[in-house]
Formats: C-alpha cells, sequence, structure tokens
C-alpha cells in the first residue's frame, strides 16, 4: 500500500505544482492585460480631458458671439449695482423697471452682498433700447439701521441715444443722515 501510495502522492503533488504554475503564468497575463488597461484607461482620460477643454473654449466663445448678436453695442443698454461702504443698509434684493415692466429682480446671497460692500460691481441687467427717452426704476429691499427691513426706490429719465449706455445704480451711506442713500447714474 505504500508503494501505490508514492506514486499516488507524486501525482498529486505534479498536478498541484502545475495547477500553480499555470496558475502564476496566468497572473502574469492578467497583469500585463491589467497593465495594458491602465495605460489604455490614461490615453482615454487624457483624451476625454482634451475634449473637455475645447468644450469649455468653444462655449466661451459661443457665449461672446451670442451677447454681440442679442445685444449689439449701438442698442444695448447695461444696468450696475454697486455699494459703497454699506455701514447703513445690507443689501438683500434688487428689483428693476424699465418703461414701466419689470425687466430684472435679483435676490443677493451673503457672499454676493459682501462683495459688493468690498467694492464689486454687480450687472444686473443686459438688453436692447430704441433710441428716445425711457424711464428706469429700481426698488433697493435689506436691513437698515438698527437691522430693521428697508424698501426704497429710485428713479430716472434718461435719452438713450446711438452707442451703448451703461447706468449705475448706487447705494451709499449718507453720514450726516445715519440713512442709506439711493442714486441712479449714467456712465460717460
Amino acid at each position: 500500500m505504500k508503494r501505490l501510495l508514492f506514486p499516488l502522492l507524486l501525482l498529486v503533488i505534479t498536478g498541484i505544482n502545475a495547477q500553480v504554475l499555470s496558475a502564476g503564468a496566468a497572473g502574469d497575463v492578467r497583469a500585463d492585460d491589467q497593465a495594458a488597461d491602465e495605460e489604455e484607461f490614461r490615453a482615454l482620460d487624457q483624451q476625454v480631458q482634451s475634449l473637455k477643454k475645447e468644450v469649455l473654449d468653444l462655449n466661451r466663445e459661443l457665449f461672446l458671439l451670442e451677447e454681440d448678436l442679442l445685444f449689439p453695442a449701438n442698442s444695448q443698454v447695461a444696468m450696475f449695482v454697486s455699494l459703497d461702504v454699506g455701514t447703513f443698509f445690507d443689501v438683500e434684493s434688487v428689483s428693476l423697471e424699465l418703461n414701466g415692466k419689470e425687466v430684472a429682480h435679483y435676490l443677493y446671497t451673503e457672499r454676493e452682498a459682501e462683495a459688493l460692500r468690498r467694492g464689486g460691481v454687480h450687472r444686473i441687467h443686459v438688453s436692447n433700447l430704441k433710441v428716445g427717452e425711457h424711464e428706469l426704476v429700481a426698488f433697493f429691499s435689506g436691513k437698515g439701521p438698527h437691522g430693521r427691513d428697508y424698501r426704497r426706490g429710485a428713479d430716472v429719465m434718461f435719452d438713450k441715444g446711438i452707442g451703448a449706455k451703461y447706468m449705475e445704480l448706487q447705494i451709499s451711506d449718507r453720514e450726516h443722515k445715519q440713512q442709506p442713500g439711493f442714486l441712479i447714474t449714467e456712465w460717460e
């Protein structure tokens, strides 16, 4: 019986060694396949990143073309909001009416209001206007002195000529009255 077990044991060990060797060879093949797959993935990722960059560049160019087509310089009017100091007024929203029609309403986040306080300017509205006289009315909502709700308006009649027109909606502090002031001015 010992004579029979030895060859059988030898056969089993040889079979196990063959399986281990073939698995090792397959592991090497799998490792090579995995390395090739990773290299192919990197190449595809680089192509995707390149395509993303091209799409973003095209999107920017299309936006500029759209702006030029929709708002030609000779009929364009743009309105901007600015905040000078901002001690007496924390802006929450601004609404615009142009010739009796509401054309813009904007709610400011805390970050946007802080950007205005630091000197930023927000383009709230851009449109086309024909040559002639127009009325602009702006309503400002926010917190006034002593944290009270505050809503004030300002209006102006302006003449739109040929060429672009830029209007600034200024919120400023009136130190002598301890109140905010609201003014609409034309940029030259």
